[in-house]
């Protein structure tokens, strides 16, 4: 099922959606103080390929840096990209079909609000300790 749903979601939007994100990394590579945020948009634009089977977790330790590019993240990027997943969710949401789609768009709301000291993990690994083999 997560198959037919992820070549569903890279057909209606995905695709589209993974190059925004991937347009936004390579803008941010130019300048070296937003390198950073340029490696958490290849993260969620590869997130946003294939959604489906996969999730998002807290990477582990204190992260006082990622706060701080955080706060910088939502005031420039953030709050837009959150506006454009509501409203791709409420257009997808629109058909039967669409409405799986929908709740995926919206499930990438949190990492599009905050990126960094984030990190996505197929949904089998999601409660594996660190360093566990799987």
């Amino acid at each position: 099922m997560r198959l037919i749903l992820n070549v569903i979601w890279l057909i209606f939007g995905g695709l589209w959606l993974a190059l925004g994100y991937l347009l936004a990394a390579l803008i941010c590579f130019v300048l070296i103080i937003t390198i950073p945020f340029g490696f958490a948009s290849l993260r969620i634009a590869l997130y946003a390929l294939w959604p489906f089977g996969r999730t998002v977790v807290d990477k582990p330790g204190p992260r006082p840096g990622a706060l701080v590019g955080n706060v910088i993240w939502i005031i420039v990027a953030g709050v837009w990209l959150a506006i454009g997943h509501i409203t791709t969710a409420l257009a997808m949401a629109i058909t039967i079909i669409g409405i799986p789609l929908a709740v995926a768009n919206l499930k990438m709301i949190p990492i599009s609000l905050w990126p960094l000291g984030k990190g996505i993990v197929p949904v089998d690994e999601r409660h594996a300790p660190a360093g566990a083999a799987p």
